[in-house]
């Protein structure tokens, strides 16, 4: 199998895509409904540095109103009947509002993450306490209902995060450990889950004719001698309070809102799978359960609705492993003009700017910020920046267009906005090709770099097919915009 990224809804991925009983692990890190818009953080180059990443609040609308119909009619037959039942309950307590909606969609994902699982495999999902007693009711009408078992809730606890002088200190999240089947046939490596034991003041320290360290502890009522080897280590308990989360200094961070550390996804990884198995992340977010399971020799298959995630995925790869996008099957994402208007067409809201976000990144080549701001924002989709000297940047403007015709206004209002925000130049993206704009944009004249001496059209236009063909952004030493993690050392294998 060749590893795989997914661009779009991950429930319709699931459905169409992934085959029951395939997926050895899947380990999710979804939305927590925590009522929050996420931003993504760029390298701090100009004023504009962060970018939405992901919503995460919730309105009850007609997805939600689908997906409860869908729940209720046991949709392809992956409800059971305490899932049914139960989000029949919420719906009575809860009403139908942002808390149900998100239940919900879930609900839908869960029931399909567990199709695809494997008799022998396990299922981590990753929350906080906002919603994680409701999701554990989910996941035993889900699992436990159709012969699987709870295994853990997993407490991962850190010190970074904010503070209120209203409420304790919210410093934890919640994983929950679920395998498909109860007769303990999952995959558990005791080494994988072990931790580097530490010495107890209360036991006795020695060592043995290997010279390996060891505590002794006696059993007092019966006077058996236990021996610990300090080398060994032990499975790690249920509450995680030796791996951080990343601060804003970190060298694996990326600038993504929610990403987690890879010492998380690699005890999980390590500890419920083996060299060869394939892992699934369904809402890959920065990719770090991928970049954990290329390092680890896994295959994968992750999933994400966003193309700034995608983008952000391929990077990562590229700079973790230079032969990582040859073994690698890229579904979703636009490869012809035909694929490009079915993107621009989409109706969901969840995808609105996927489009513009999409043709501003790979005609940049992931060197674009993309603008979020909503109304007022002069019809600009991105920015770029260039460096004019050693310490002044200028910026390149980009529009994208989807419309079939577009009058020469459209290349008049870009110079402007160009102008007003004293930018270099602008680029207008079309979805077809527009020659009359083409011509339009050499009335505009130049833009020559302070830093290269180089010249540039003030205006250009591009169109989606000259992109497919291999017509990429050319301008000087675009600042790199994502940042470079550093690779999380992987931690040695206790013995």
């Amino acid at each position: 199998m060749k590893n795989q990224i997914y661009y779009g809804d991950n429930l319709h991925v699931l459905r169409c895509y992934i085959k029951d009983e395939t997926v050895d692990l899947c380990y999710i890190d979804p939305p927590f409904n925590s009522k929050r818009n996420y931003n993504q953080i760029y390298n701090n180059i100009g004023k504009e540095d962060a970018a939405q990443a992901f919503i995460d609040t919730w309105t009850w609308d007609d997805n939600a109103n689908i997906g409860l119909a869908e729940i209720q009619s046991n949709y392809n037959g992956v409800f059971t009947e305490q899932s049914i039942d139960l989000i029949a309950g919420l719906e009575k307590v809860l009403k139908k509002g942002a808390l149900l909606a998100y239940l919900v969609s879930m609900t839908l994902r869960i029931a399909e993450i567990h199709r695809v699982l494997k008799p022998t495999g396990s299922f981590y999902l990753h929350c906080d306490p906002t919603a994680s007693h409701y999701l554990k009711l989910v996941l035993d009408a889900i699992f436990c209902s159709r012969g699987g078992d709870f295994k853990n809730e997993i407490i991962w606890c850190y010190s970074i995060g904010g503070k209120n002088k209203r409420h304790f200190g919210r410093k934890h999240d919640v994983i929950f450990f679920y395998t498909k089947s109860k007769n303990d046939t999952h995959i558990f490596n005791e080494i994988g889950a072990s931790i580097p034991r530490k010495l107890n003041t209360h036991m006795k320290v020695g060592k043995d004719e290997d010279g390996r360290e060891y505590q002794e502890k006696v059993d007092k009522k019966s006077g058996k001698v236990y021996r610990y080897y300090i080398d060994e280590g032990k499975i790690a308990e249920d509450y995680w309070i030796d791996i951080e989360s990343l601060n804003r200094e970190a060298k694996e961070r990326l600038g993504y809102p929610t990403q987690k550390p890879e010492a998380l996804l690699e005890r999980i990884i390590k500890a419920s799978s083996n060299e060869g198995d394939i892992i699934l992340d369904a809402y890959c977010g920065c990719g770090t359960t991928i970049a954990v399971a290329q390092k680890l020799k896994r295959q994968w298959i992750g999933i994400d609705i966003t193309y700034q995630s995608i983008s952000l995925i391929l990077k990562r790869l590229e700079d973790q492993d230079t032969g990582a996008l040859e073994n690698l099957v890229i579904s979703g994402v636009p490869k012809d003009v035909e694929s490009a208007v079915a993107l621009a067409n989409k109706k969901d809201d969840r995808t609105r700017k996927e489009f513009e976000k999409w043709f501003v990144l790979t005609y940049s080549k992931n060197r674009a910020i993309i603008n979020e701001k909503k109304g007022g924002d002069g019809g600009i989709d991105g920015v770029a920046y260039i460096p004019e000297s050693t310490t002044e940047n200028s910026k390149a403007l980009f529009s994208v267009k989807s419309n079939e015709k577009l009058s020469p206004t459209v290349i008049r209002d870009l110079f402007g906005t160009v102008e007003r925000e004293k930018a270099a130049c602008g680029i207008l993206l079309t979805l077809y090709p527009m020659p009359n704009l083409v011509k339009e944009s050499k009335k505009y004249g130049i833009y020559r770099n302070g830093f290269t001496g180089q010249e540039y059209p003030k205006i250009q236009v591009i169109c989606a097919q000259e992109m497919f063909d291999g017509q990429f952004m050319e301008l000087p030493n675009v600042h790199q915009v994502l940042k470079k993690a550093e690779q999380h050392a992987e931690q040695p294998d206790l013995l």
